[in-house]
């Protein structure tokens, strides 16, 4: 910079080096025609004044006022812009927000017409809710049955042509002997039912021999057919092995295994198509690995042709979801197809979670121990019909559909449920579930029992200073209040238990299948009060679930029939 220029004042000096150069050239050049002595503060002196007729600094002196008028009209749009881009974001944001109202709305009334579908489907009968557990009474009276045929009298009539079945390999020899020897020793030494076994391949000579010689009864060894174990041709092969890397990642149990499912599309509805048990009417299926712990003193098979029962279990247990994912979906089909077939007094609520909008709670029979009549799997459309649709979504390869849920879902659509039997005085135990019947009463309870007022459900109750008492009614009383109490299980009375281990309590089993990471929902009640119903339902006065749970519980104790007692 010039020295001479800090001769001027702050005030001119700051106003002329606001000026564009332009400016200051022009006035320079105005400033040296006029003067004939220059002086060095000319050159920064400020410009002429309105007065001057110069055509160009009266340009030069409009150029700031346009590029002013010029950034103010800038602004001017630019804010008229971002209020309308503000104005665009408010009216996509609450557009948002209608979308998101609407697809709730959607999801909402989709599972109010699923389950008004379903219920559309079924039958009346079913739809009315005259179908609904303890609604019929069983008028096969089992309880008069078993007081009647009971040890020393279980061997007078003639027994039914039944036989005990296990599918299972030479290596599971071990697990199969100690299932026989406790099972033969607590009942069928008695009886010698003959033992069937199955195998995908020819047993060794050593099982025959083995198995044999641990039992007095008949035993048969019989292949599965090859059409029963081979992968059906209609299974698309990528996306098989593509499901079981995803349920090996999962940590589904053995749904990794291919194996596993050809033994539960076989268990689930080709075992009782087998020639070899085309001339038996019941089967007891026998796992190897299990424990019976206590005497049996009537015959289970006879039992059941005597009181037309069709289907009797040990547990009702909860499962991993992720085995069968879209089983339920696929049997609610079912029902839209084939409404005609679900059976007027179907059972099936128990196995419908309200709180979902009636989509499947999980819960099962524990399949392992069951004791059924062949000619309802055989011989019922409706049962058939389930498998064949089952088997064509190929589900039993694509998921995990075990033939525990899958018979479950069969027995509660296709029969009543006084044809449904609990063996609750069975003890019995595969792999950590385990069942032990609690002792009933003496005899001499329960001839007082019988007596007492009557409620809802399956016991009988007195009351004293406004609790509620309630008290097991196993007696042989021949009255109909009493046998309505008894139309689901049976205890023998504590003087003729003779059982090896501790009673567990009734909701022990509940939910030890369900792995801690598995996400799904527990149903509101146990499995097995779910089934129950009636009385086993009921909860103590100013009982929370969720209150429970906040104080650590598993929210299942807040049952007035105590779980660990009866």
């Amino acid at each position: 910079m010039d020295p001479s220029s800090l001769m001027t004042p702050t005030g001119q000096r700051v106003q002329s080096l606001s000026w564009p150069s332009s400016v200051t050239a022009v006035n320079s050049a105005s400033s040296a025609a006029t003067s004939s002595a220059p002086s060095p503060v000319a050159a920064f002196t400020c410009p002429p004044t309105r007065q001057s007729s110069s055509p160009i600094t009266r340009s030069s002196r409009s150029s700031p006022r346009q590029s002013y008028k010029s950034s103010r009209s800038s602004l001017t749009r630019y804010s008229v812009y971002t209020r309308l881009r503000r104005s665009n974001r408010a009216i996509w944001r609450w557009l948002l927000v209608l979308l998101a109202v609407l697809i709730s709305a959607q999801l909402y009334l989709s599972i109010r017409s699923h389950r008004n579908d379903l219920l559309f489907h079924l039958p009346k009968e079913w739809r009315s809710g005259s179908h609904r557990l303890g609604a019929n009474k069983n008028k096969y009276r089992p309880m008069k049955w078993l007081t009647e045929n009971s040890y020393p009298n279980d061997l007078q009539a003639k027994s039914p042509k039944a036989a005990l079945i296990s599918l299972v390999r030479d290596e599971e020899l071990d697990g199969i002997l100690q299932s026989m020897r406790q099972l033969e020793f607590h009942w069928n030494r008695r009886y010698r039912y003959p033992w069937i076994f199955f195998n995908e391949k020819p047993f060794s000579e050593e099982f025959k021999a083995a198995t044999s010689n641990a039992t007095l009864a008949q035993t048969e060894y019989h292949l599965v057919p090859h059409a029963h174990w081979a992968t059906p041709s209609h299974i698309n092969q990528t996306l098989y092995h593509n499901s079981l890397d995803y349920l090996s990642l999962t940590s589904v149990g053995k749904g990794h295994l291919l194996s596993y499912h050809a033994m539960i599309r076989w268990q689930s509805g080709l075992f009782y198509l087998h020639p070899a048990l085309a001339a038996y009417e019941y089967y007891w299926r026998v796992e190897p690995d299990v424990h019976f712990f206590c005497d049996i003193p009537y015959d289970p098979f006879r039992f059941m042709q005597g009181t037309g029962m069709v289907y009797g279990f040990n547990m009702a247990i909860l499962d991993d979801a992720r085995s069968f994912a879209s089983l339920w979906s696929t049997t609610r089909d079912f029902i839209t197809a084939y409404p005609d077939l679900v059976h007027p007094e179907a059972s099936l609520d128990w196995l419908l979670d309200p709180q979902t909008g009636l989509t499947y709670n999980n819960c099962q029979f524990f399949s392992n121990f069951e004791i059924g009549s062949l000619a309802f799997f055989r011989e019922d459309e409706g049962n058939r019909k389930y498998f064949d649709w089952l088997e064509e979504r190929g589900g039993f390869y694509y998921s995990r559909w075990g033939d525990a849920p899958v018979h479950t879902l069969s027995v509660s659509m296709f029969l009543p449920p006084d044809r449904v039997w609990w063996f609750r005085d069975i003890g019995y135990q595969h792999d950590i579930a385990r069942h032990c019947p609690p002792p009933g009463p003496s005899e001499s309870l329960a001839a007082a029992a019988a007596a007492a007022p009557t409620i809802t459900g399956h016991r009988a109750s007195t009351t004293s200073t406004g609790s509620s008492t309630v008290t097991s009614t196993s007696s042989s009383s021949s009255s109909e209040g009493e046998e309505y109490h008894h139309d689901r299980f049976w205890l023998p009375a504590a003087e003729a238990r003779q059982c090896t281990c501790e009673p567990t309590s009734l909701d022990e089993n509940f939910y030890k299948l369900v792995p801690m990471e598995s996400p799904q929902r527990k149903p509101a009640d146990t499995c097995i009060r779910l089934w129950l119903g009636g009385d086993f339902l009921k909860k103590k006065d100013g009982w929370s679930q969720e209150t429970e749970r906040m104080l650590g519980g598993d929210g299942y104790s807040g049952y007035v029939i105590d779980g660990d007692v009866m």
